[in-house]
């Protein structure tokens, strides 16, 4: 039995303004229609005995991961949420005590969320290969057969090929971090070194013993933090203090570099881990003049840039290796060749406490979405959507009051003791202080405008009394 464990922790700064630590890029269609993490579950279909998968993700993001395996017609063996991020050798540690809860000891198949793999075929014969490897107590991880001396991604040095097995198989005689140019040159001509992908196969029982044997202070905190984990409708929910305590560490450093059963095999499948704007502009496919373009983008006389408009016209004249990425609140501008650096951008972001590090305009929510129209002195301007069939929680605020205008579809408003239906064009009134809900009992999306207006205008002025979604109780 195989169960694939999907990491689906990260933030992707280096893709903002795209990519958002509420919205990061694993839950984004970059490469294709489908999200990131869509395409990771749906290249397994087809790997022989392959189990539903586990997904590892933030406390944060688990409605979208949610919602978007439900559009794939997946139902995940569970969803792990990590209260706080703790690196991979602590998420695999719970995934795998997890995945030994049913009685079993499956192999697991540990794959990063967020990577582009173009030929699917020779993905899936490399992982078959590895099952016989993993089965024997075996650590597999995969290495990419490297096609330039790239500087960005860590490496691994493969010693003697693995005698008495069927497969091309080397063990691991090094983990490297990420070198020079000059280094890696010398790698990709030695022929021993690998791109570290980051994707593992193992017996969850043989991680966890290693993980035993070299770190005990994370397994015993994985331990702890697992012993107490609560189901919270369709998510495992760690204890958050239980799981703070726990050191952080990868799993390269916490156990593959440390065990003497570790082995490399070579994967050439068209891997990227789409880390950077550069590595979109190198997958997508580009013009005549070496553009790759997204949305309504005009150009003159532009060459090998990338020019992405989310919602306005981009027009470019002139200008030549460059990344462009507009969205409703911010627009980048960068060398493709500095795109490594956008990451201090959002670190700037962070120290100013301002909320383009986090969110986008449009902010999703497990009943649909609001998007930010306009704001003032004392007033603000949203247009929320409710999905069919959905509702927001039964709250009320201290510090505003709301206008509701329907512009398309059926709202059920619950306001005080009253409950009313409003149609197109129709509108109500929610005074300050008053419980209320929002609820859309019909086919089709509800979209309304809300305009807000009080001295305090913050998403923290909520009081939940009740909540389908099982969501704090109170957020103010």
């Amino acid at each position: 039995m195989l169960v694939p464990v999907i990491l689906s922790g990260g933030a992707g700064t280096r893709l903002w303004p795209l990519s958002r630590e509420a919205y990061p890029k694993q839950l984004l269609p970059l490469t294709s229609e489908q999200t990131m993490l869509q395409e990771t579950v749906a290249r397994l279909s087809g790997i022989a005995d392959i189990e539903p998968p586990m997904v590892v993700c933030n406390d944060a993001h688990r409605f979208m991961v949610a919602e978007q395996l439900r559009q794939l017609q997946i139902r995940p063996s569970a969803i792990i949420l990590e209260p706080c991020g703790r690196n991979t050798a602590p998420a695999v540690a719970v995934a795998a005590l997890q995945a030994q809860a049913t009685g079993d000891d499956p192999l697991l198949l540990v794959l990063p969320a967020d990577h582009l793999i173009s030929d699917v075929k020779a993905f899936q014969q490399v992982v078959e290969n590895g099952v016989a490897l993993a089965q024997q107590g075996y650590l597999v991880t995969f290495g990419i057969v490297p096609e330039s001396p790239e500087t960005g991604y860590g490496y691994i040095r493969a010693d003697k090929q693995l005698a008495g097995v069927a497969t091309e198989a080397y063990p691991v005689a090094e983990f490297v971090e990420k070198p020079d140019l000059a280094t890696a040159e010398q790698y990709l001509s030695s022929g021993q070194y690998y791109w570290n992908s980051g994707m593992f196969l193992f017996k969850a029982s043989r991680y966890l013993d290693e993980l035993q044997s070299h770190r005990p202070d994370i397994h015993s905190a994985c331990q702890a933090a697992f012993a107490t984990l609560t189901a919270n409708i369709d998510f495992q929910r760690l204890d958050e203090d239980a799981f703070a305590a726990c050191p952080a560490d990868s799993i390269d450093y916490a156990v593959m570099e440390k065990t003497s059963r570790a082995v490399v095999l070579p994967l050439a499948a068209g891997w990227n881990d789409v880390g950077s704007w550069s590595a979109l502009w190198e997958v997508h496919s580009k013009d005549e003049s070496g553009n790759v373009r997204f949305g309504d983008v005009l150009t003159e006389g532009v060459k090998n840039s990338y020019l992405h408009a989310g919602h306005r016209l981009i027009a470019a004249v002139g200008i030549e290796d460059l990344v462009v990425v507009e969205t409703a609140d911010a627009v980048l501008v960068a060398e493709r060749g500095q795109v490594q650096d956008v990451k201090g951008i959002v670190q700037q972001l962070k120290q100013q406490q301002r909320t383009e590090a986090l969110l986008h305009r449009r902010v999703n929510r497990p009943w649909g979405a609001y998007e930010g129209i306009d704001v003032g002195e004392r007033f603000q301007v949203k247009r929320i959507t409710v999905n069919p069939g959905a509702g927001l929680s039964l709250q009320k605020h201290h510090h505003r009051a709301e206008h509701w205008v329907v512009v398309k579809g059926t709202a059920k408003v619950t306001c005080g003791e009253k409950t009313l239906l409003l149609s197109e064009n129709q509108s109500t009134y929610i005074p300050l202080g008053e419980v209320h809900r929002l609820e859309n009992p019909g086919q089709i999306p509800l979209e309304i405008i809300e305009v807000q207006l009080g001295s305090y205008l913050g998403e923290d002025d909520i009081v939940r009394l009740e909540d389908v979604y099982g969501r704090n109780e109170v957020q103010s």
